[in-house]
């Protein structure tokens, strides 16, 4: 006899998904599954559809595969499922214009590198990987237009994105339009229990509930998740935008960036990239709030259980100490790029490693820190070194230097141990 699957309490289960989720459509049609499946003891299945139109994942991308974490953590079942059929299409969500279809190429190995980072915040063993390529591929002619007929097009139009695309007289291509209905249709093949996706995925996720009832099945709970703004504090965390954090960027650069965000925004990121409870990160705001915690160790401990959970606790210590190390003490890292010039009758000639490539680079005379730093491609222009050593933003072994006239002393051996503005550090030795 094959004995029931036990879950945690009902109600212990509601108040765990609630956390960070934005909206439930509906929180009684959740709890009456989820009673279902105590009594029945078969798990729930919670989809989660991402399209690989990019090959690397940042923390905004994890705050919805936390959620699906969350379920799997429960004891129901997480699919993920790979969009590569859609990819193709294009999802016209927040597209304020048709974009161009990936490449089946493009399409495959960006789906690779997801599952390998997939699986930093998912259980490989407990997780079912799906490609939607398996059914939609296979669609016949009178499949498609069966599945168009159960939709109206005045409800289609109804997408914020259609909608303003139309007002502003900006075309619509038809394919776009049968983007909400093969995700609605994916929700059937794989009977869905439930949807998780961003709040911008709100009009497909429900489109899914209804798409689901034409074929005979019980809707689907529609779970969305808020965005994560980016490091700017305005916009969400986009790597186009330039404001995001990578999940395989290096323990440092993850922990650098971190650090930038505003003392307000950690609150957000420990509620959406945290397994923290309300109750907890209460507690946290409570004590910074009274001054027994300052705000920059409570960011450094943010930063810190974010990279452990991509990188290991021994990485994340690493991360913070280097931190300390380079804008609490001032000090340098303990590993900088190097470059070593040799003297010359003329001048010095330098061997700079760029892309591989070792190309000598001849300094002739006497020359500004300014004229230096640009030719060797760390300040875009002469005028922006100059204006950034006026602003105390070089120091030179340890001293700062704003006099933007200060020359290199090419007349000796030395050794210079540079930091140009807050983060970027360079040796220089003369021999």
């Amino acid at each position: 006899m094959t004995k029931h699957k036990q879950f945690k309490p009902v109600d212990e289960q509601i108040a765990y998904l609630r956390k960070g989720s934005a909206e439930i459509i509906r929180e009684e049609d959740l709890r009456a599954k989820l009673e279902a499946s105590a009594k029945s003891g078969k798990p729930l299945r919670i989809k989660l559809g991402v399209d690989p139109t990019a090959p690397d994942l940042h923390l905004g991308h994890t705050v919805v595969l936390r959620k699906l974490k969350h379920f799997q953590d429960l004891g129901h079942t997480a699919i993920f499922l790979v969009g590569d059929f859609t990819a193709m299409v294009g999802d016209p969500t927040g597209q304020s214009e048709t974009r161009p279809p990936l490449t089946r190429e493009q399409v495959d190995a960006n789906a690779k590198t997801y599952l390998e980072q997939v699986y930093k915040i998912l259980s490989k063993e407990n997780t079912e990987v799906r490609y939607n390529s398996e059914w939609l591929g296979k669609l016949t002619s009178y499949e498609i237009v069966r599945l168009c007929a159960h939709y109206r097009l005045a409800r289609m139009l109804e997408h914020e994105d259609f909608r303003s695309r139309l007002a502003g007289n900006l075309p619509i291509a038809v394919h776009e339009l049968l983007y909400p209905l093969f995700q609605a249709y994916d929700s059937v093949v794989l009977e869905a229990d439930v949807e998780l996706g961003a709040t911008e995925q709100k009009f497909n996720l429900l489109m899914g509930r209804e798409i689901q009832r034409e074929y005979g099945q019980p809707s689907q709970v529609a779970l969305t998740m808020p965005i994560l703004v980016g490091l700017d504090g305005q916009r969400k965390m986009s790597k186009s935008l330039g404001n995001y954090v990578g999940i395989t960027e290096a323990p440092s650069e993850m922990f650098g960036k971190l650090m930038s965000i505003s003392d307000e925004m950690m609150w957000p990121y420990f509620d959406l990239v945290t397994d923290h409870t309300p109750e907890e990160i209460a507690a946290l705001a409570a004590k910074v709030k009274s001054g027994s915690t300052h705000p920059m160790e409570m960011k450094m401990s943010l930063a810190q259980e974010i990279i452990a959970g991509f990188h290991g606790a021994a990485a994340a210590e690493k991360a913070a100490a280097e931190f300390q190390r380079i804008f609490r003490d001032r000090a340098a890292p303990t590993q900088i790029q190097e470059l070593r010039f040799k003297r010359t009758e003329g001048g010095i000639i330098a061997s700079i490693l760029r892309e591989g490539v070792s190309t000598p680079l001849f300094v002739s005379g006497s020359r500004k820190w300014s004229q230096v730093l640009t030719y060797l491609g760390e300040i875009e222009s002469v005028s922006e070194a100059d204006r950034i050593i006026k602003h105390g933003g070089l120091e030179i072994n340890g001293q700062v230097v704003t006099d933007p006239t200060t020359k290199l002393d090419q007349g000796q051996a030395a050794a210079y141990d540079l930091r140009i503005g807050k983060k970027k550090f360079l040796r220089i030795v003369i021999e």
